[in-house]
């Protein structure tokens, strides 16, 4: 889908999966079960409340594991360590990046958005640009968008008030490097082209994409990854491997072990949940007995 591999890397998904976020996951010797819960950076916070079976979930475990600890990407190390990984070195800059037209509709986007000047940001990688301009339209264009209440960062909040231990299944160095690093220079620089050339398709198609999550709907939410337009905008090959698939199968190894050790809940992003290569048929694929929560 054009556009649509920018997005995901700020919000930042065949089996027929039926409509919800919550599920339960039990059996291989378990004495409790676990969940795992799907999140979208772009839902309001209020959604936890038509969760079916979550106040259940969050009292029947002992523990919290994010994609990240969420309080580590916030410390003043970790955000001197982000500002780096935003800069581009050497001689690269951002309007060697662009043709000149190019350049000129994304210094105007940039203008119109960020309130400033391209030539100032000329060291910042273009990934960097993407991300900050899609909060800023996400939060012109979706109402009940508010980036300071996140789920993620809710429920690990809310688990370290009550005592429990919170965790990570990745490092926050890791989305760092998938973020800034995952691709050329060039490629980020198309990408972002391809979000200024079209704001209102990729806010309409993003509408798409949160609104399948705010009714629960995952086969929907994979639907819309799947999409394509048959032009540079559309993922290429190995990444969307890179940002679902090769995380999904790393975390499968670590959730064994935390399951066996504690009741866990986990809390990631919903469009690692469905899909063949998706963390629900991985886990049935282990032999766990994975089921939607009513």
């Amino acid at each position: 889908m054009k556009k649509i591999l920018s997005i995901l890397l700020f919000i930042g998904l065949a089996l027929n999966v039926n409509a919800q976020l919550l599920w339960k996951i039990s059996g291989n010797g378990q004495e409790k079960p676990s969940y795992i819960l799907g999140t979208h950076h772009l839902a309001p916070l209020s959604i936890k409340d038509s969760i079916a079976g979550l106040p259940q979930a969050v009292e029947g475990t002992t523990q919290v594991y994010g994609e990240v600890v969420m309080s580590d990407m916030m410390s003043p190390e970790f955000m001197q360590v982000m500002q780096q990984s935003m800069m581009m070195a050497g001689d690269t800059t951002l309007q060697k990046l662009f043709t000149p037209e190019q350049y000129e509709v994304v210094g105007k986007v940039v203008k119109e958005n960020l309130m400033a000047d391209i030539a100032m940001l000329g060291k910042l990688k273009p990934a960097a640009i993407t991300q900050q301009l899609t909060l800023i339209l996400c939060m012109k264009h979706l109402g009940g968008f508010n980036p300071q209440e996140q789920l993620d960062t809710y429920f690990q909040q809310q688990a370290l008030q009550s005592g429990k231990k919170v965790g990570g299944l990745e490092t926050p160095q890791s989305q760092l490097d998938m973020l800034f690093k995952g691709q050329t220079l060039q490629r980020q620089a198309n990408l972002l082209y391809c979000l200024v050339s079209d704001i209102d398709k990729a806010m309409e198609q993003t509408k798409r994409l949160n609104n399948a999550y705010k009714t629960q709907n995952l086969d929907e939410m994979l639907k819309l990854m799947e999409e394509r337009d048959g032009n540079s905008c559309d993922p290429q090959p190995g990444e969307m491997e890179a940002l679902l698939d090769n995380r999904n199968k790393a975390w499968i190894e670590k959730m064994p072990a935390l399951m066996k050790d504690a009741p866990t809940l986990f809390v990631v992003g919903a469009g690692h949940l469905p899909g063949t290569n998706g963390v629900l048929n991985l886990l049935k694929q282990q032999g766990y007995t994975v089921e939607p929560m009513k």
